[in-house]
């Protein structure tokens, strides 16, 4: 009995490293967490791990009562995520994510937080 129970624990203890890496995380953001942008950003960009469901978006400016829901979101699972941006001025923003991972379902969130200048410029319109 003891002998079992030693294989299942070495098992587990071999094994959890594995499944820690089995999460669609945040590898990559544009806006970069963390940093002040001198143009106002036009969209967002979310780079995971592995391919992921993205299944919320806010985004919310300090001082600000409730986030905004950022939609419509992409229907298609992916590693990468461009989604456009509401107008936004100058300020600190949360931007909040949740996904769910393609192949085993976990579901993952986080946050990136970044500065737009004071005296950043508006991000010229598509196409002109």
């Amino acid at each position: 009995m003891k002998s079992i129970s030693r294989l299942l624990i070495i098992a587990a203890l071999v094994t959890a490293p594995f499944a820690a890496l089995a999460h669609a995380h945040l590898e990559q953001s544009d806006p970069a967490n963390g940093s002040t942008v001198t143009a106002v950003p036009d969209h967002f960009m979310l780079m995971f791990s592995e391919s992921a469901h993205l299944t919320a978006l806010t985004i919310q400016k300090d001082g600000d009562s409730s986030p905004q829901k950022i939609e419509p979101l992409p229907k298609v699972a992916s590693k990468h995520f461009t989604i456009a941006a509401p107008k936004l001025d100058a300020g600190v923003y949360t931007l909040k994510f949740r996904n769910v991972a393609e192949d085993d379902n976990h579901v993952t969130s986080g946050a990136i937080t970044f500065t737009i200048a004071a005296d950043a410029k508006s991000a010229p319109l598509s196409g002109k």
